[in-house]
């Protein structure tokens, strides 16, 4: 069979390894030329970026191909799974633009024929009931330079073994009594091959199959049989699951009925700085109340970074960047925020908002007067359009945009200074007013040319300094939430004896600013919408947010280290 062609634009970019043995196989026919991944999450959590990376990579290879892909759940585990993490999972998949279609499927889907296969290979002498308690099992199976010990229960003929394991599953025992392992060889090198677990007694409810079973597969068994079942040609998974290959392949060993046969390759994790990629651990930050949900704009889960701002398209921007590689490392957190940017400075509309409002009064612009100027919705998109931006002899700009006594190279305003305010005027700083008791600047006096309006004839004039505005009488109050880095320390996990990662944590990562003010037109916004906050950031509207008090998360700041540094290379 020749090689699948590809499309224009994949002939001029280089190939992945995992291309090119997809590639390889291809030209030799194997599978009858069929391509079709899956992504198999276990409902025990919320996924989370390193979980964005495999679905893009899944279900990518799928369309590059012209196969087909599966969202499988690996629900396994009763005591830990919950219908909210389904839930939330396939929002997270359906948000990233994977389309399953109708191939939605859950390990429990195959229970009854992955018992069936157990019978199988029980008879076939490759399986055995041990009585034996966990920490014994553990403790026989040696160390990666020291053989295993064989269970005393090894030996047992195959009908005993069956017998044992339908009284297992009819609940007979209770939980910890009894596993079923598979026999393979307690002197391989591979820990994962001396004879592994391949069902365990759990008396627990399960969220689909009720309380039918008490007896549930471990994951290396029910992993590559549901991968059988389904048809899966590939199963892309991530290094750690490198040692547990030779397992997955014996068990396709045991129930191989066709030349069909799938394939495991494995890439690297995903690794963040300032970022811990522990579901584990997410869970604990969640349950202690060190953030405020799994959608906390400060988590990496796929739903804090959507609530946060982040697009679809900005996590596909990252994960082409990032690559597929074969070895682990840490990649810089810098690098998703440039991705991020690089979206929303196409498609986010530019608006005026003051987080730390000071009132300046221009005292030579009509006090009862409006005006309404032009501005530009977005340069980076022609068909954004312009919006109506209401100016008065009132207006609100930042407190830092003002200092008494500046340092040199200070281009904003000061005493006789002059500044643009942007779509607007030059306005210059003639006085200032203190608080008696604080000494804190309240207001500041200025003037300004009516010569010098945006777009007028008398535009073209010339000053250093240009900032963002907002008009005292139209502007509306809004709250802003502030994220910096969860973590202060670049590798959070790495901690002094006896602490562990939350040492870390940085108490500065939220900061809630609730006086501030927006420009008129953001009264009618909807949790999910994005803007950049002109000269301050790109900014989403929280799920939070009301008519009364609208709530922006800041997404990313302005200011792109990546960009710079990516520049020096």
């Amino acid at each position: 069979m020749d090689d699948k062609p590809m499309d224009d634009n994949k002939e001029k970019q280089s190939v992945n390894f995992i291309e090119t043995i997809i590639n390889e196989e291809l030209s030799e026919g194997k599978n009858d030329g069929r391509i079709h991944t899956r992504f198999p999450p276990e409902p025990n959590g919320y996924l989370h970026i390193g979980h964005a990376k495999s679905i893009l990579l899944n279900y990518g290879i799928s369309q590059e191909y012209k196969g087909k892909f599966n969202l499988r759940f690996d629900d396994t585990n009763p005591t830990k799974e919950e219908q909210e993490y389904v839930d939330s999972i396939l929002e997270d998949v359906k948000w990233l633009g994977a389309d399953w279609e109708d191939r939605l499927f859950f390990a429990s889907d195959y229970f009854d024929q992955l018992y069936e296969w157990a019978e199988k290979i029980i008879m076939n002498g490759k399986a055995y009931v041990d009585d034996q308690p966990a920490e014994k099992i553990s403790e026989q199976r040696g160390t990666p330079s020291k053989p295993g010990t064989e269970s005393p229960f090894r030996n047992r003929i195959p009908e005993e073994n069956l017998d044992l394991f339908r009284r297992m599953k009819a609940g007979e025992f209770p939980n910890g009594a009894k596993v079923l392992r598979a026999k393979v060889d307690m002197t391989s090198p591979n820990m994962h091959m001396r004879d592994p677990v391949m069902y365990r007694i759990l008396h627990a409810h399960h969220h689909r199959t009720g309380d039918k079973w008490c007896l549930y597969p471990m994951y290396d068994w029910a992993h590559g049989e549901s991968d059988y079942l389904e048809g899966i040609t590939h199963s892309i998974c991530t290094l750690e699951f490198e040692v547990h290959r030779p397992l997955y392949d014996w068990f396709v060993d045991q129930i191989q009925e066709a030349e069909y046969r799938p394939r495991q390759i494995e890439f690297a994790r995903l690794n963040l700085s300032y970022t811990v990629m522990s579901k584990r651990k997410l869970l604990e930050l969640v349950k202690e109340g060190y953030v405020n949900g799994w959608d906390d704009p400060r988590m990496p889960t796929i739903s804090g970074l959507r609530r946060r701002g982040y697009t679809p398209e900005s996590l596909k921007i990252f994960a082409e960047k990032v690559g597929v590689a074969k070895r682990n490392n840490v990649i810089d957190v810098a690098l998703l925020e440039h991705s991020v940017r690089e979206d929303l400075n196409k498609k986010a509309s530019r608006v005026m908002a003051v987080l730390d409002p000071l009132k300046v009064i221009i005292t030579n612009y009509p006090e009862n007067e409006t005006e309404i100027l032009r501005a530009e919705n977005n340069p980076e998109d022609p068909d954004a359009g312009y919006r109506d931006l209401p100016f008065s002899n009132e207006v609100y700009i930042e407190r830092s945009d003002f200092m008494t006594d500046p340092p040199k190279k200070y281009f904003r305003l000061a005493p006789g200074r002059e500044v643009r305010l942007k779509n607007a005027y030059i306005i210059k700083c003639e006085d200032y007013k203190t608080d008696e008791v604080t000494g804190e600047i309240v207001e500041v006096y200025c003037t300004y040319d009516p010569e010098s309006k945006s777009g007028g004839a008398g535009s073209q004039r010339k000053v250093k300094g240009t900032l963002h505005w907002v008009s005292a009488q139209h502007a509306i109050d809004a709250e802003v939430r502030q994220f910096d880095r969860l973590f202060k320390n670049e590798d959070p996990e790495n901690v002094e004896a006896g602490q562990d990662y939350k040492a870390n944590l940085n108490p500065d990562s939220l900061t809630i600013m609730k006086a501030c003010k927006v420009e008129p037109g953001l009264r009618d916004v909807n949790p999910g919408d994005k803007f950049q906050f002109q000269r301050m950031g790109y900014f989403c509207v929280d799920t939070d947010s009301t008519p009364e008090m609208p709530v922006f998360n800041r997404t990313v700041p302005l200011r792109d280290p990546w960009s710079k540094m990516s520049s020096k290379k």
